[in-house]
């Protein structure tokens, strides 16, 4: 039986990750502080046989005994309000929490599975945005703490392949939406639906014309999956390709739910970038992956999940 150990495991997406190797007849140990992780998010896995639960903080250590045949290493913040109202802690999670964790799967020969994020590529100047493109970050801007995180964490993954053979994968993450956000995350999808369902006017920073490319959650996950069981180092950019503005984002919403919500402006946040899409020809060519549900067909999905969520069923 392969045994995984999934840092950030109460997640968002670890915790979709927690169920797809559960499914695959995994034993899972899901290692989380939560900081910003949910019990709600694993309560149905407290009696499986395969899970495990240890409350931990990774940048402190991974204590976890017995065999480990794969480490995945998703703790960290990931929302911006999220890592912004917690620098240290996101700081730490890349830094301290990626070398704990990498450590553990070198010591028991393991593979270790990186989650980055496509904002190593910061307010690109490059669009869409290839893996081979270096990014253009301010690295002591407020939003530094997450970008220069997962750009160190990158670092480290690849210090330890090159020096002591240990078995890596790199993944870039897009916006990724679907059940188990946080309705309070801050996130621009949990924003809109959760706004839109309480009848309250949706918020827009900017002018709305910036752009952004959502995954739904089970294609995000398949393409990890692919990823990490494949021979692929990466760094590779798994998310969808469909770009979308922020206001054709909030009148589907508004659509979907079928509110009367208006719209309100704020100014856009310092550094926040004016388009985000991945270049995902690495992901098909190499994985035989690529995103398969639409945004209309993915917040279909997503509606009623936020819906039950902030108690409006």
């Amino acid at each position: 039986m392969t045994r995984t150990v999934i840092t950030g495991g109460a997640g968002f997406l670890g915790s979709h990750l927690c169920d797809a190797l559960l499914a695959r007849g995994h034993e899972v140990v899901a290692v989380d502080s939560f900081v910003t992780g949910r019990k709600v998010n694993i309560e149905h896995l407290a009696d499986h046989d395969g899970f495990t639960l240890i409350e931990h903080d990774v940048s402190e250590g991974v204590p976890v005994d017995g065999p480990v045949d794969q480490v995945l290493h998703f703790a960290s913040p990931a929302s911006p309000p999220g890592y912004l109202a917690r620098p240290l802690v996101t700081l730490k999670a890349g830094s301290y929490g990626t070398h704990r964790s990498i450590e553990l799967a070198h010591e028991h020969g393991a593979r270790f599975l990186l989650a980055s994020t496509s904002e190593v590529y910061g307010d690109p100047l490059v669009h869409p945005q290839p893996e081979s493109y270096w990014g253009n970050v301010n690295p002591n801007g407020p939003r530094s703490v997450y970008d220069e995180a997962k750009r160190y964490a990158e670092a480290v993954t690849m210090s330890y392949a090159r020096e002591l053979g240990t078995e890596v994968r790199i993944l870039r993450i897009f916006n990724t939406y679907g059940p188990r956000m946080d309705p309070e995350d801050g996130r621009v999808v949990s924003n809109f639906i959760v706004q839109a369902l309480r009848g309250q006017p949706l918020t827009v920073y900017g002018d709305g014309t910036q752009t952004r490319s959502f995954c739904y959650v089970s294609d995000e996950i398949a393409g990890i999956l692919a990823l990490l069981d494949g021979d692929v180092v990466g760094p590779v950019n798994i998310g969808n390709d469909t770009e979308f503005t922020m206001l054709e984002l909030a009148e589907l919403v508004i659509e979907l739910t079928g509110s009367v919500s208006e719209l309100v402006f704020r100014p856009l946040p310092e550094n926040d970038p004016l388009q985000r899409r991945p270049d995902l020809a690495a992901a098909r060519r190499d994985l035989g992956w690529e995103p398969t549900t639409t945004l209309r067909e993915g917040l279909e999905h997503t509606v009623p999940y936020f819906r039950s969520a902030i108690g409006l069923d």
